[in-house]
């Protein structure tokens, strides 16, 4: 067993190597001596945090039930879904964020509707959470989709005979079972989340979150000032990702003890 441990991880040097050079760069070029924030970084730490904590929960509200309705239909509805789901994950950000512009703007039919009642979604905080919604949701989908594929149909099956209902097998079975993928999925929609720039730069410029910082600090004060926001922005965000993995794995040893 360690020998193919070891294998396995001589082959995966390349990438693991590819991923760490940057960042152990990042570590060489750092000016730790004369780190200081640049005007605006700390608002933007703030902006990114508490408008992304909101995304993040409608990313979960909305897509976990889109997620299970996937991994259980068939037909052609299931396939016509999945297309709406994988086509955000195709477009370029930037794109997106013009087709937001053009479906929720001022000039959209929603955006109208919304100025007569003195409300826009455009460059403010609620189209802020709606960029990184939209930005993040498809991933959170897909990759939670897949956790609940992975719940074995016979255990759901026997619920089923049992006579539990439809929500209950859900909640009892399908839920604990798939809850280390559903960690990474939530992982991977914060980070997604955290990391948008393209829609944001389009749909949702004010207020800056980091992403839009770091491109304000490197065209207004150069690379040196990129670091130390680039430093904050990995020490604030990897918390939850971290913690995710850590559910993940007690989720995968509670399931492993139970069988």
């Amino acid at each position: 067993m360690k020998i193919r441990h070891a294998g396995a991880l001589w082959l995966s040097l390349p990438a693991l190597v590819l991923l760490a050079v940057p960042f152990i760069t990042l570590t060489g070029v750092t000016h730790w001596q004369h780190l200081r924030l640049a005007w605006g970084d700390g608002a933007a730490i703030t902006t990114s945090l508490s408008l992304g904590a909101i995304a993040l929960v409608l990313i979960f509200l909305t897509g976990l039930p889109l997620a299970w309705w996937l991994s259980q239909a068939r037909g052609k509805m299931r396939w016509l879904v999945e297309t709406l789901v994988m086509i955000p994950l195709l477009t370029p950000p930037l794109a997106m964020g013009i087709l937001l512009v053009s479906a929720y703007g001022p000039y959209s039919l929603p955006g109208q509707l919304l100025s007569k009642l003195g409300w826009t979604l455009v460059n403010n905080p609620a189209a802020f959470i709606l960029a990184q919604w939209y930005g993040a949701l498809p991933y959170f989908v897909t990759s939670a989709r897949s956790a609940f594929i992975a719940v074995p149909p016979e255990i759901l099956e026997a619920g089923r005979t049992l006579g539990a209902a439809p929500w209950q097998r859900f909640w009892r079975l399908a839920l604990p079972l798939a809850a280390p993928g559903l960690a990474s999925a939530t992982a991977l929609a914060w980070v997604r989340a955290m990391g948008e720039f393209g829609i944001v730069m389009i749909f949702a410029w004010f207020p800056h979150g980091m992403p839009a910082q770091l491109y304000n600090n490197l065209q207004n004060d150069g690379v040196d000032a990129v670091y130390v926001l680039l430093w904050l922005l990995l020490l604030f965000t990897l918390p939850v990702p971290l913690l995710c993995a850590l559910a993940s794995r007690r989720a995968l040893s509670g399931n492993t003890a139970r069988h």
